[in-house]
């Protein structure tokens, strides 16, 4: 059994038909026909269910599917890991945030990892099909909210983030320690659109308390909301962390009570994926940079 077999046996099972498989593979339908016969003669059992011009995978096939699968897995892990021997200090990576994230936590993380590891290549996107792209290998490593019931994921919790009303210096509610989340339909509210992940959350909680979210102004960035909380158009929910490494003198923090939104942040990789030297710097970065931003925010509590 070679592998250059079980790849033509995996390119016949994606396209389920064979001319379409050797054109695929760059090579005439005859010898592709030919290997797959070689395969199931070596095996002594049939790889597929030949039905006229259609073709089918036996149970014999499945199973070589998964396997062969696995084999190749594990030889892109064997040269991920013999690439990385020659170059131990460089590299990149493909980090996916949800869609506002590379604002709200990736700002200042970028910066020190760049002064920390200068030689390696680092990429942030927004996406809000994080996992689908780990799987698919278009990114390497997803930052993405819990829970992942995904088998084929390795999660690394990072922090569970509450949410606190971003308000103006001089406003009426700005002398407030907390106010129940339902005070929220009677405030001029500025928040991300309807596609964002946070402004989902909010609008979950809101539903859940009897009324619906009624933005007073949307907008894209988190820098244009924090710049419409100062100038005193209206109120943001936002996380505590970020509002509380922030420190915007202009700006008050005011909890929000009964209940008070959260969640849990978590990083994801593909566990089959050979983790390296670029991904174990960023993954330790991150986790410290969290850490710290956790010790310099001075929580408040409802």
């Amino acid at each position: 059994m070679e592998l250059r077999q079980l790849e033509y046996f995996i390119a016949v099972c994606e396209e389920m038909h064979f001319s379409r498989a050797a054109e695929k593979l760059c090579t005439s339908q005859s010898n592709l026909s030919q290997q797959i016969k070689f395969l199931e003669s070596e095996l002594g059992v049939p790889l597929f269910d030949r039905l006229g011009k259609r073709i089918g995978l036996t149970e014999a096939g499945k199973v070589l599917l998964e396997q062969s699968r696995h084999v190749f897995s594990h030889l892109e892990y064997a040269r991920s890991a013999i690439a990385e021997l020659q170059n131990v200090q460089s590299g990149s990576l493909t980090i996916a945030v949800l869609p506002g994230d590379a604002d709200l936590l990736f700002n200042a993380l970028l910066i020190e990892f760049h002064r920390t590891y200068p030689k390696l290549s680092l990429s942030v996107i927004e996406s809000t099909k994080i996992l689908e792209q780990i799987i698919q290998g278009t990114i390497d490593i997803g930052v993405t909210t819990m829970p992942v019931s995904d088998e084929r994921m390795t999660v690394i919790p990072l922090f569970h983030e509450e949410f606190a009303l971003a308000v103006p210096a001089g406003h009426s509610l700005a002398d407030e320690k907390a106010i129940p989340f339902s005070r929220l339909k009677d405030l001029k509210l500025l928040m991300f659109p309807s596609d964002h992940q946070l402004r989902q959350l909010i609008s979950q909680y809101c539903l859940q308390e009897g009324f619906r979210l009624q933005p007073h102004i949307e907008t894209t960035t988190l820098s244009s909301l924090l710049s419409l909380v100062e100038q005193g158009i209206g109120v943001c929910v936002l996380p505590r962390l970020l509002l509380e490494n922030l420190a915007n003198k202009d700006i008050a923090i005011v909890s929000l009570c009964n209940p008070t939104p959260s969640q849990d942040i978590c990083l994801v990789y593909r566990s089959d994926k050979y983790l390296g030297y670029a991904a174990k710097a960023f993954i330790n970065t991150l986790e410290s940079y969290i850490q710290a931003a956790i010790k310099n925010a001075d929580k408040g509590a409802c």
